[in-house]
This record gives structure tokens, C-alpha cells and sequence, in this order.
């Protein structure tokens, strides 16, 4: 079965309520929807309806108004039936709203209750306010970015909200559920975008214990320190990135890039030559456009790739061969990962905002009338 075209998911039977938020919590949530689990999104009145937002996909919702008792409850009646309830709010917040960790798991004993946050539950920052470049500062992932001597760059927020944050929390809530389906205990899932981050920072810590290299900014083989490890302009302005590592794969961009022989590249790890080596090779690359660089370099050993804008990268050839990106409800997006062999991913959807409160309610188990009264004052909305 093609990825993302269809399936249940390895995940399908389980049920998770998400308190909606930004970043790191849907992106959780999202990866649970995308393998099969029933994952219910419960959104607040006032909430931004967001336009075909990829991260919101395969997955139905409601809105309830939580400044109500009565919408409280709602939710505790929700997750009485759930596997998990993922929540991004900073510490101490659902506590108040009668919605924390002891609050639900005396409705369900087995709940996995997922909380996401920047500083994590404790600490003496924990309820500073504080971002993604925030996080991966304090680890030391962005202070090893950037040129020697300069700034670090301000990158993308990918390793904190994401890899270090919505991924983690994924990870340790199905930790978690298959723990609760063996011992009949749930517990509480503390995911902290701070220890994310310095969780993906493990091979660098351990290589500035052994002291490999001075763990300086821009120092590192992998930083843009070596020539071999780096992006290129190409004669058309566009870039070209180089990974030959591997001695046989740096022999083979030297001869496709016409510098073997040059003796600033005799010995690839001679740091003293590194400057003119790196100068040399974006010389060289200068020399042609990023597709004659492509036809000369792609898909042979030399560990080449062109630089590709979000608008190209869907049309790759190898992406398309492998359905990296797929087009779901009129938008194209990335598809599903990882892959499984019997449990394909399903087909990502995207439902109307809040529009599932009356079966979601039924459901749980509230009637009709009461599911009537619940709209008529206010505690929820949508369909």
C-alpha cells in the first residue's frame, strides 16, 4: 500500500484528548493521528480557526468553553474513556482549572496524562515565559551553531518545539500506554522542550568529553568547519550542500569536482588546510549552475544534495518516487512518518473546525438533551 494512502495505523484503538495549543503539542498529537490513534482536539470558543493547518490533520474536534464548570467537566467525562490527554499549558495552569494530573487520573486510573512545556514542570524557570531559541540556548545546541567567531544563527524551530519537544512527547506517550496496558497504571508524561533539546545534543556532548574537538562555535566537523562538510553557491545563486565524510566518499567528490590531486586536500582531516581547501572547493563549485552540479553529482557516493526551497522539494524525483510529500485536503505537506510494513499510516484528513462536538459527546455518553443544554449556555460550540 502506497504511503499515506490508506490503513488503520499501528496506533488505531487508542483514544487521546488534546487540550488544543501551538506547537509542540499538535505536532504530538499529529503523530499519533497519523498512526490510528483516535486522537479529539478540544478547542476554546475564541480559538483561531487556522486554515488548512497540516499539524491539526486526522483528527476530529469541539470547542468547550473551560472557564465553566460545566465545560470542565466536559472534559473530564472525555478522558474518563481515553488512553491519553496531551496538554501544553504552563505549569500549574490546568491544576487550577480542576484539569491536572490528579484531577483525571482519580476519573481514570490508567490515564497517560502528556504535558509539554519549555523549562519543564520544575526548575526554578518553570513558569518563565520563553520560546524555542530560548530552550536550545540554555542546552548549548544554539551556542555550537553558527561561523567561528560570529553570532549564532537563529534557526528554524526545529529541534526545540519539535524534534526536541511535540516528537518527545509523542515518544513517551506511547511509552507510556504500553506501560498502563501492562501494569494497569497510568502516570504522568513530563516533556520538557529544555531536556529535548539537550537529549539530541548527546553525540556532541560526548565528543567534547573525549575531546575530539574544542567544542567551540563553528569548530565542528559537522558546524561547517570542514570544507567537506558545508553549502556552496553555484553559478546561478542557488546552493549545493557537501557531506563527504568517509574517506573513499571524499576521494569521489574530489575527482567530480575536478580537485583531486590539489594538495590542499592530500589530508582531509589537516585542519591547517582547511580555509584554503574550503576556499578552493567554492571556487569550484562557482564554476556551474546547481543543475549541471546535480546531473555531474546526484545519486553517486559523494554525499551531494541541492539546497531545495519547500516549493521544489515536493517535485524531487527521489521524493516523488518515495511519497515524502503527499497532497491532502487541496494542500501539499509532508506525508506520515515512519513507515510501517502491515500498519500503513492512513490518509491525512482535515474536518471542519469544532464540528464533531454531538457525536464525540453521544459517545461519552451524554444524551441528546443534554448535549442541547450544554450548547444553549454557551459551554460548547460547533457542530
Amino acid at each position: 500500500m502506497a504511503q499515506g494512502q490508506g490503513g488503520t495505523g499501528v496506533l488505531a484503538g487508542l483514544r487521546i484528548i488534546e487540550l488544543a495549543g501551538i506547537g509542540p503539542g499538535p505536532f504530538a498529537g499529529m503523530m499519533l493521528a497519523d498512526h490510528g490513534a483516535e486522537v479529539i482536539r478540544i478547542e476554546r470558543p475564541e480559538s483561531p480557526r487556522r486554515y488548512k493547518d497540516v499539524m491539526q490533520r486526522s483528527r476530529r474536534s469541539i470547542a468547550v468553553d473551560l472557564k465553566q464548570e460545566a465545560g470542565r467537566e466536559v472534559v473530564r467525562r472525555l478522558v474518563a474513556g481515553a488512553d491519553g490527554f496531551i496538554e501544553g499549558l504552563r505549569p500549574g495552569v490546568t491544576e487550577r482549572l480542576g484539569l491536572g494530573p490528579d484531577d483525571l487520573l482519580a476519573r481514570n486510573p490508567r490515564l497517560v496524562y502528556g504535558r509539554i512545556t519549555g523549562w519543564g514542570q520544575d526548575g526554578p524557570m518553570a513558569r518563565a515565559a520563553g520560546h524555542d531559541l530560548n530552550y536550545i540556548s540554555l542546552t548549548g545546541a544554539l551556542g555550537l551553531m553558527g561561523e567561528p567567531g560570529g553570532k549564532p544563527p537563529i534557526p528554524l524551530n526545529l529541534v526545540g518545539d519539535f524534534g526536541g519537544g511535540g516528537m518527545l512527547l509523542a515518544f513517551g506517550m506511547v511509552c507510556a500506554i504500553l506501560a498502563a496496558q501492562r501494569t494497569g497504571a497510568g502516570q504522568v508524561v513530563d516533556a520538557a522542550m529544555v531536556d529535548g533539546a539537550a537529549l539530541l545534543m548527546a553525540m556532541f556532548y560526548s565528543q567534547g568529553v573525549s575531546g575530539e574537538w574544542p567544542g567551540t562555535r563553528g569548530t565542528n566537523l559537522l558546524s561547517g568547519a570542514a570544507p567537506f562538510y558545508d553549502t556552496y553557491e553555484t553559478a546561478d545563486g542557488e546552493f549545493v550542500a557537501l557531506a563527504a565524510i568517509e574517506p573513499q566518499f571524499f576521494a569521489l567528490m574530489l575527482e567530480l569536482t575536478g580537485l583531486a590531486g590539489d594538495p590542499d586536500f592530500a589530508d582531509q582531516m589537516d585542519r591547517a588546510c582547511w580555509p584554503r581547501a574550503k576556499a578552493k572547493l567554492a571556487a569550484r563549485i562557482r564554476t556551474r549552475t546547481r543543475a549541471e552540479w546535480c546531473e555531474t553529482m546526484e545519486g553517486s557516493d559523494a554525499c551531494f544534495a541541492p539546497v531545495l526551497g519547500v516549493a521544489e522539494a515536493p517535485a524531487h524525483p527521489h521524493n516523488r518516487a518515495r511519497g515524502t510529500f503527499i497532497e491532502a485536503f487541496g494542500q501539499v505537506q509532508p506525508a506520515p512518518a515512519p513507515r510501517f510494513s502491515h500498519n500503513p499510516a492512513r490518509q491525512p484528513e482535515l474536518k471542519p473546525w469544532a464540528g464533531d462536538a454531538d457525536a464525540v459527546l453521544a459517545e461519552a455518553g451524554f444524551a441528546a438533551d443534554d448535549i442541547a443544554a450544554l450548547r444553549a449556555a454557551g459551554v460548547i460550540a460547533g457542530g
